[in-house]
């Protein structure tokens, strides 16, 4: 491939897929995730903080505990007047709790917030990855472009010293003015289609910079190298995705079971007010009083049990559902892969003739040249010959760079 001096600066195709998945929107996707990960792991281990609430209240009762009529009369004939509780009854308090054992509960919500944060970059990775693609589409029409370009500038200069032959020819009486007139016709022609290929290198540049984030208009694309991969093992990011699906069900799974186990717990009340604990001192005096709580507590919710097989067996689906799409992804892709070898093997075995093919035509023009100083054959049947070079060479460039892009879009399929 000709390049121009000016492009001093190389970008290999391995830099333009490292620096468009940098580049990608998408990669902050990353970030968040990991962002989000450590709040809500952050939320779930603050659950083993002491719970603490504080509360004011005043309420009003129709009825109270209240002394025995008998025991009443009693302490009125001793000279004493017990008013007995109020109706009236307020305080100021706090209660406290605090998780000595959760069954397990806990540590499910971490695994599973792992996992989904797992899913999400691994889902993440998998969009990143189609980048890949595109990009090496347009990585391989620009080298396309190049030789398409090179090749026709070769062939306009092979053009333009036939067309000065042949108005030497017709000066000298032994050519027609209409046969130099046909060769400036087709370097005309080649000279609009040059113009387009320009066009069209200049857009797939343009879109190539949209992707990685730079110019890449003074950049010479270095032509990679053809190493077919050593197996079609597949490593594509979507396998980690159906593996983090597999733990984001299993870490669901745990969870329930960390339900039906019971959990156990601290915890403490304190208030001030009216009435206390000590309900017959409340009955003889109104006055405040400063009253503590504490304990332990031992809760089991059985309710679990009850639809804890039918939760099993959704999980057992749903990871089998996620096998089966793991099975159907590998196998497309070994499918694809099969295809893509067959492609360049069939590549390589055309290839092998584009050098002798290219050969013969030139020997062709070469003879056809001399056969039209020698006035035997016209300037149409040389312009036959020079336009069958010009497709043996651009079809064998062709075939070469169709060969590297399909080996890299193998290795795009097999992700090595």
């Amino acid at each position: 491939m000709i390049a121009p001096l000016w492009m001093s600066a190389q970008l290999t195709l391995d830099q333009c897929l490292d620096k468009a998945t940098t580049n990608y929107p998408l990669i902050r996707r990353y970030q968040l995730v990991e962002n989000t990960k450590a709040l809500q792991l952050s939320d779930i281990n603050k659950g083993w903080l002491p719970r603490i609430s504080v509360y004011a209240q005043s309420t009003a009762q129709n009825e109270v505990p209240e002394f025995p009529d008998p025991l009443r009369d009693m302490i009125s004939r001793n000279g004493q007047d017990i008013e007995g509780m109020g109706h009236i009854q307020y305080r100021l308090g706090a209660d406290i709790s605090q998780t000595i054992w959760d069954g397990g509960a806990a540590k499910a919500r971490r695994r599973i917030q792992r996992a989904t944060a797992d899913e999400a970059a691994a889902s993440t990775a998998v969009g990143l990855y189609a980048v890949r693609e595109r990009v090496i589409d347009l990585f391989f029409g620009i080298l396309l472009m190049e030789e398409q370009i090179s090749q026709n500038k070769n062939t306009i200069t092979l053009l333009e010293a036939d067309h000065r032959l042949l108005s030497s020819m017709y000066a000298n009486g032994t050519a027609m003015q209409s046969d130099a007139d046909m060769i400036e016709a087709q370097i005309l022609t080649m000279n609009q289609t040059l113009t387009d290929a320009r066009s069209s290198l200049e857009s797939y540049r343009d879109m190539l910079g949209l992707f990685i984030g730079e110019n890449t208009e003074e950049l010479l694309l270095v032509t990679p190298r053809a190493d077919m991969p050593d197996d079609l093992a597949s490593q594509r990011p979507e396998l980690r995705l159906y593996e983090a699906r597999i733990r984001l069900n299993e870490a669901r799974d745990a969870l329930a079971d960390a339900s039906l186990r019971p959990k156990a717990g601290f915890f403490a009340q304190a208030f001030y007010g009216y009435p206390g604990f000590n309900n017959f001192e409340s009955m003889a005096t109104r006055d405040l009083s400063l009253n503590l709580l504490a304990g332990v507590k031992l809760s089991w919710n059985v309710d679990a049990f009850y639809t804890r097989r039918n939760s099993r067996k959704m999980t057992a689906e749903a990871i089998a559902g996620v096998k089966n799409d793991r099975e159907v992804f590998l196998f497309n892709n070994r499918m694809q892969a099969m295809a893509q070898t067959e492609t360049i093997k069939g590549l390589k075995k055309i290839i092998a003739d584009d050098s002798r093919i290219v050969a013969l035509r030139g020997n062709v023009r070469r003879a056809a040249e001399s056969q039209l100083k020698n006035g035997v054959i016209d300037a149409t049947a040389l312009l036959t010959k020079i336009t069958d070079e010009n497709q043996a060479q651009l079809t064998a460039r062709y075939h070469r760079i169709q060969l590297l892009r399909n080996i890299y879009k193998l290795k795009n399929t097999l992700n090595k």
